[in-house]
């Protein structure tokens, strides 16, 4: 019989709300980018430096292949196994790294893209994630001030380096990547000497890369597979729609992706106590507890975007209003990522590894399916519709394989909470209905 679940502690919730905070800074900084070079860039340049974000998004899960995860996962409940862990999580990365660089960097060579070389340059970039396992030791103890504020910085130097590109009159895509790519590095580098010293001084026993690739695999390949089904409609969107409408649908993607930040933060913040949670056989009401309020909230502000999904985007111009039915999409994708990411989370925490990978090999199926029925009938909306089909099947999947495990996220006294998702989208887009949209 298991003791009585404890509440979530404090460091999560302070954790999740500085992670937000600085990725709020950091998307502001983003989406300052965004907004200038969508002004600055013709449209068919703004669409494929979009698409080549979206592609770096892809090389950053390739290097990290579930090692960051399962680095904390390992030694979150044993501190004296990280000198051997990181040792080994970063000659993954290295070499994985190097994979991307030759597959992102040659592939734009080989084809001919515009800026092909610059592009091969920033290819580089993702190989720095290396020392960005440093900070397994500020994630165990959900200690967050110092990486947001190296985060903060490598997002800030991004921006001033694309502005001074646009004030020097530049108006090639493949620059503003790279200068995009050397704020990354910049924050990497920064982070891994602020970990320096809160590091174990002793030298590894061994390197058991092999044995931690084994363990990495399913989880590595389930990451790929969950970046490919977020950014895979990309691929769908370029060949049935032209690149204009490309860079439409990703600045509705990067809507989403400010809003899911909510979700990421309090599972990647809660994560050590989640794992040590399911030692202690309380890890099914544990994600209750987590997920149900923050399930909850984002029925409530997604519903009230959704109404305003077109005067949302025309921020970035009027032309970009065309996409507000892909937003409406993308919007109910948000709210059921929110309840996604504590479930997936929760696999992780309980090593439920394979069952990562088939949850996200299915949703892949499901979202380039999707795609591939519904872009050349519908464009970008049938693109965002399929993304929104893909999460719930993540969500639903997830549940299943828990509930299989013993691990019970939906029973208990508070079952009913998580109605407050939709529920509470569909209250709140009935609300915000009402009100004035011009």
């Amino acid at each position: 019989m298991t003791a009585s679940p404890s509440v979530v502690p404090r460091r999560v919730w302070g954790g999740t709300t500085l992670l937000i905070l600085g990725r709020l800074f950091g998307s502001a900084c983003t989406f300052v980018s965004l907004y200038v070079l969508a002004h600055h860039l013709e449209g068919e340049d703004f669409g494929r430096y979009t698409f080549y974000l979206a592609v770096f998004v892809l090389l950053d899960s390739l290097t990290d292949f579930g090692t960051g995860q399962l680095a904390v996962q390992r030694t979150a409940h044993d501190a004296d196994a990280v000198p051997e862990v990181l040792a080994a999580t970063r000659r993954i990365r290295l070499g994985l790294g190097a994979i991307g660089f030759v597959l992102a960097g040659g592939g734009a060579v080989l084809f001919g893209e515009p800026g092909a070389w610059w592009i091969l340059l920033a290819s580089l970039y993702p190989m720095t994630h290396v020392y960005e396992l440093s900070n397994t030791v500020f994630r165990n103890r959900i200690a967050w001030s110092v990486p947001v504020a190296v985060r903060a910085i490598g997002s800030f130097t991004s921006l001033a380096f694309v502005l001074v590109l646009v004030q020097l009159g530049d108006r090639e895509p493949a620059h503003m990547l790279l200068a995009t790519a050397l704020g990354s590095t910049l924050a990497n580098g920064l982070l891994h000497l602020a970990c320096r010293r809160h590091l174990p001084q002793r030298r590894p026993t061994s390197v058991p890369w092999g044995e931690m690739l084994r363990a990495a695999l399913p989880l590595g390949i389930a990451s790929l597979c969950q970046q490919a089904y977020f950014y895979v409609d990309n691929l769908f969107v370029r060949a049935w729609c032209d690149e204009e409408d490309l860079g439409h649908y990703n600045i509705a993607v990067r809507v989403l992706s400010v809003l899911i930040m909510g979700a990421l933060y309090a599972t990647q913040a809660a994560m050590p106590w989640l794992v040590r949670e399911h030692h202690a056989g309380r890890l099914g009401e544990a994600v209750a507890k987590l997920s149900q309020p923050l399930f909850a909230l984002a029925g409530l502000g997604c519903g009230l975007l959704a109404p305003w999904s077109e005067p949302i985007l025309s921020i970035f111009g009027a032309r970009f209003e065309t996409a507000g039915p892909s937003l409406r999409w993308l919007l109910g994708a948000t709210t059921t990522i929110y309840a996604g990411a504590a479930v997936m989370t929760a696999l992780v925490a309980a090593g439920r590894m394979r069952s990562i990978l088939a949850i996200a090999a299915i949703a892949l199926g499901v979202n380039v399916i999707g795609n591939f029925m519904l872009v050349p009938t519908r464009g970008i909306e049938g693109a965002a519709l399929a993304t929104f089909a893909t999460e719930l099947t993540v969500v639903l999947g997830g549940l299943i394989v828990l509930e299989r495990a013993g691990i019970h996220v939906l029973r208990g006294a508070r079952a009913w909470a998580w109605l407050g998702g939709p529920l509470g989208f569909a209250a709140a887009w009935w609300i915000s209905s009402q009100l004035p949209l011009a």
